[in-house]
C-alpha cells in the first residue's frame, strides 16, 4: 500500500477514535480471601447478574459505543455485501439412511437454518422433513440432536432457541410428519437412545430455577427413560448419583439393544462406565465395567456378549479392546461397593504412533479415525481387528462420517480442507471404492489458495505444527496481514476445514494460520496433558512462538498480526495479550473463559475443573491466578486493538466473563487502541446461530481487523458457479 492511499484509509477511523468514550462502569468493593493469604478484588462482580437492570443497561451502552465505532470503518458495508455474496451457495450435509429413505440437511444459501430433507432412494424427489426456519421468524430456533426409533417409525429431535444449551425434545411420526404429544424439557447434552419403538433413554435435569436459567450451576444430571405416549413427569430415573451432584451422565443402548450403557464423568476428562445386560433378567441394577476417572473410554458396540471399547488405559494414543460384560453376582453388589475384579479383555486394535480420535461402526465393520500431524487417516477393520483397508483421501484435510447400521452396504463421508469446500463421497463398504456424490461450488476460486504445514519450536523446544493458507501469488515480504487462530484444550484437535468467512480474508490477501497447540488431541493424551492443569502455560507459549516464527520467517510482522480464538480459545487470546501485549496488533477473544477463579460457579463450568483445576484448591489457585486474563490486566499498559465478542444467551461460558474482562481492559488500557465488546442478542455460545447473525458478526470482525492491520478492501469479480448435484 502506497503512502498516497494510506492517509485517506486511516483518516476517518482515527477521527472516530478521538470521539470514542466508553460507558461509565461502576466499581464495587468486592474482595475474595483465598486461603487467608490472597485478597483478590473483583470490582465488576455485579456484571455477573445477567438479570439485573443495571447489567442490561451496561450491555446496551457498550453495544452503542461498539456499533457507533464500527459504523465509522470505511469498508464495513462493502465487506458485508461481499460476505453475503460468498455465503450464498448451496450447502449439503452427508446423507444418512433409515429404511427406504435418505435424510440430509440442505441450506439454499442464506437460509438462517439448514432444512432436513427426506428422499426415497436415489431417484426420489427430496421433500422437506423438518424445517426449523418455520419455528421462529427470527431464525433463532435450531435443530440439535436427532434420532430414529429402531424401525424408523418415529423420529425424535431437540430444538434449541437463541443458542442456549437448554433444549426441548419432540417426537414425530415419520410417515405422517405428525408431532406426538410427547415433549421432553430440561435436557442439555446427549441425544435420545431408542428402545425399539417403545421409548427412549435421555440425560436431563430436574426443572431449574427459571430466573437464573442461563447462569446458575447445573446439578444432579440424571438418566431417564421416557415411554412413548406418557407425560415426562412419569419418566423413570434410570441412573442418578445424589452423592456427586456435579457428575455428568449419559445413557445409551448398544445397536442390538442388549446392553444399556451409562457413561459417567466428573468433567471433560476421564470416564466411568456401568452396564445392564438386558438379556439377563437377574440383573436389575447397573454393574461397574470400567472404574473412573483416571482413563478415558467409550463403548463402541457389542458382539456376542462382549463389548468393544476405545480406551487410553496404558495407551495414550488409544487402542480398541474387547471386554467381557459379566453380570452374575449382581444381587450381592451395593452402590458404593461394586465388585471391581478385572474382567477378561483382549486388544483388538493396538495403539499406533497416530492418535485414535474415534471408532464408529457401519455394515458390520469398524472405522477407526486417526490423526497424522492433524490430518485425518481412516482405516476399516473387522470386529475381530483384521485390517481391511485404509481409505484414501485427496490430500491433507479432515474426513468425517463413517457411521451407519450393521445392515448398510454403503456410507457417506465428507472431506474438507482450508482450500477445499466440503466434498461428499459415497463409499462402498465391500469394495472400498469412494466416488464423488456431491461437490460444493462456491464463488471464490480456491485453486488460487495454497495450504502448507510448518513446524516450529516452542519455548521448551517442543515441535508445534501449524497450517498456513494464503494466495499462491503472495509475496513473503514480512508485511502480510495474518490472522493466527488457536484453541489448545479439552482434548479437541484443530484439523483442516473450510470456512467461507476465512476464505474471504485469504481472498483479500491475508494469511490464515491455524496452530495445533498442546492441550488438543492431535498427538494423543500426552499432547492433551501437556496443555492442561499446571501445564496450561505451554499453550500460551505455543501461540506466542507461532507468531514469533511467522515474524522470523518474514511472513508478517507484529503490526500485521491479529489473534483469534473462541471459548477456551478466547481464554487463550486473553492470556496471551496480558502476557505479551506487544505480540499482535489486533486481539479477538470470543465467548472466552476470562475469570479463572470463578468459572466453576456457573452452569456447566464445574466440568472444566478436570482441565483447568479449581481455585478452591490452594495449589490450583496459584496456577490459575498466574494466567487468569481478568486478573492479569495491568494499569497503564498499551494493549492491542481488541474486539471482545459474546452473546446474551451463552449459558456455556456465561457472558459475565467477557463483560468483566472488557470493563477492566477499558479501564486499564493506555494508548489509542480501541477496546470494544460486541454483545449479540438472542444468540449463545455459537451453535445454531442463524446465517444473518453469522454474516453480520463476520463483517464487523473483518472490518475491525482489516482497518487495524491497514488492509484496504479489494474489489473482487463475482464468480458464480452452479452447484453440482
Amino acid at each position: 500500500m502506497t503512502k498516497r492511499f494510506a492517509l485517506p484509509f486511516l483518516l476517518l477511523p482515527l477521527f472516530g477514535l478521538a470521539q470514542l468514550k466508553y460507558p461509565e462502569t461502576k466499581k464495587g468493593d468486592v474482595f475474595d480471601n483465598y486461603f487467608g493469604t490472597f485478597i483478590v478484588p473483583d470490582p465488576y462482580r455485579w456484571l455477573e447478574d445477567d438479570n439485573s437492570e443495571e447489567t442490561k443497561a451496561w450491555v446496551k451502552e457498550e453495544n452503542k459505543v461498539t456499533f457507533n465505532y464500527l459504523a465509522t470503518l470505511p469498508d464495513r458495508e462493502k465487506i458485508n455485501n461481499r460476505l453475503k455474496q460468498l455465503w450464498n451457495y448451496t450447502k449439503y450435509s452427508s446423507p444418512s439412511k433409515k429404511g427406504k429413505y435418505y435424510y440430509f440437511y440442505k441450506n439454499d444459501g442464506l437460509q438462517n437454518q439448514s432444512v432436513l430433507y427426506q428422499q426415497e432412494g436415489f431417484t426420489g424427489k427430496p421433500e422437506i422433513f423438518l424445517n426449523p426456519n418455520t419455528l421462529n421468524k427470527e431464525g433463532i430456533a435450531a435443530i440439535g440432536s436427532t434420532s430414529f426409533s429402531k424401525s424408523g417409525k418415529y423420529f425424535a429431535y431437540t430444538v434449541s432457541v437463541a443458542g442456549s444449551d437448554w433444549k426441548i425434545g419432540y417426537v414425530m411420526e415419520t410417515a405422517t410428519k405428525k408431532l406426538l404429544n410427547d415433549k421432553i424439557k430440561w435436557t442439555k447434552f446427549g441425544s435420545f437412545s431408542w428402545n425399539a419403538d417403545e421409548g427412549f433413554y435421555y440425560s436431563g435435569y430436574d426443572k431449574p430455577d427459571t430466573t437464573s436459567l442461563l447462569s446458575k450451576q447445573n446439578r444432579y444430571n440424571k438418566v431417564f427413560y421416557h415411554k412413548l405416549g406418557t407425560d415426562q413427569l412419569n419418566d423413570e430415573i434410570v441412573y442418578q448419583d445424589l452423592e456427586h451432584p456435579l457428575h455428568y451422565c449419559n445413557g445409551a443402548l448398544t445397536e442390538d439393544g442388549r446392553f444399556l450403557i451409562a457413561q459417567i464423568s466428573e468433567g471433560t476428562s476421564g470416564s466411568e462406565i456401568y452396564f445392564i445386560d438386558n438379556k439377563n433378567p437377574a440383573q436389575q441394577r447397573f454393574k461397574l465395567l470400567i472404574p473412573g476417572f483416571k482413563t478415558e473410554a467409550n463403548v463402541i458396540d457389542n458382539k456376542d456378549g462382549e463389548l468393544l471399547i476405545r480406551t487410553n488405559d496404558n495407551a495414550p494414543n488409544y487402542k480398541v479392546i474387547r471386554m467381557e460384560a459379566k453380570s452374575e453376582g449382581e444381587e450381592d453388589e451395593e452402590k458404593n461397593g461394586l465388585k471391581t475384579e478385572e474382567p477378561e479383555m483382549e486388544i483388538i486394535i493396538p495403539e499406533k504412533d497416530m492418535a485414535l480420535q474415534n471408532v464408529s461402526t457401519c455394515g458390520g465393520y469398524l472405522f477407526a479415525v486417526y490423526l497424522k500431524d492433524a490430518s485425518t487417516r481412516v482405516y476399516q477393520y473387522s470386529y475381530e481387528g483384521k485390517l481391511i483397508r485404509e481409505i484414501k483421501f485427496p490430500g491433507i484435510g479432515t474426513a468425517s462420517g463413517f457411521s451407519g447400521e450393521k445392515k448398510d452396504k454403503e456410507l457417506f463421508y465428507t472431506f474438507t480442507s482450508f482450500n477445499t469446500p466440503p466434498q461428499i463421497y459415497r463409499y462402498d463398504i465391500a469394495t472400498g471404492k469412494s466416488t464423488i456424490f456431491r461437490k460444493t461450488e462456491i464463488k471464490i476460486n480456491t485453486a488460487d489458495f495454497v495450504t502448507k504445514q510448518v513446524f516450529f519450536p516452542s519455548r521448551d523446544g517442543t515441535k508445534i505444527p501449524m497450517f498456513l493458507t494464503y494466495k499462491k501469488d503472495m509475496q513473503i515480504n514480512a508485511n502480510n496481514p495474518t490472522l493466527i487462530y488457536g484453541y489448545g484444550g479439552f482434548n479437541i484437535p484443530l484439523t483442516p476445514s473450510f470456512s467461507i468467512s476465512n476464505a474471504f480474508f485469504i481472498e483479500q490477501g491475508g494469511i490464515y494460520a491455524v496452530v495445533n497447540l498442546r492441550g488438543g488431541s492431535e498427538y494423543g493424551e500426552k499432547w492433551h496433558r501437556a496443555g492442561m492443569l499446571d501445564k496450561k502455560q505451554n499453550v500460551f507459549d505455543d501461540f506466542v512462538y507461532a507468531a514469533e516464527y511467522l515474524i522470523e520467517k518474514k511472513y508478517t510482522n507484529k503490526t500485521k498480526i491479529a489473534m483469534k480464538g473462541g471459548s477456551n480459545g478466547g481464554l487463550l487470546v486473553g492470556a496471551v495479550i496480558t502476557q505479551r501485549p506487544d505480540i499482535c496488533r489486533v486481539a479477538l477473544p470470543a465467548v472466552g473463559v476470562m475469570d479463572m477463579l470463578r468459572f466453576h460457579r456457573f452452569t456447566v463450568g464445574y466440568g472444566w475443573v478436570t482441565e483447568y483445576g479449581c481455585s478452591d484448591s490452594a495449589k490450583d489457585f496459584q496456577n490459575l491466578y498466574k494466567y487468569s486474563p481478568y486478573h492479569n490486566l495491568k494499569v497503564g499498559t498499551k494493549y492491542p486493538a481488541t474486539l471482545v465478542t459474546s452473546a446474551d444467551h451463552d449459558d456455556r461460558v456465561v457472558p459475565a466473563h467477557s463483560f468483566k474482562f472488557a470493563a477492566r481492559l477499558q479501564e486499564y488500557n493506555a494508548g489509542d487502541n480501541p477496546v470494544l465488546i460486541r454483545i449479540e442478542t438472542n444468540a449463545g455460545h455459537g451453535a445454531g446461530k442463524p446465517t444473518t447473525k453469522q454474516i453480520d458478526e463476520a463483517a464487523d470482525v473483518w472490518s475491525f481487523v482489516m482497518h487495524h492491520l491497514e488492509m484496504p478492501y479489494k474489489e473482487q469479480a463475482v464468480n458464480v458457479k452452479p452447484v453440482m448435484k
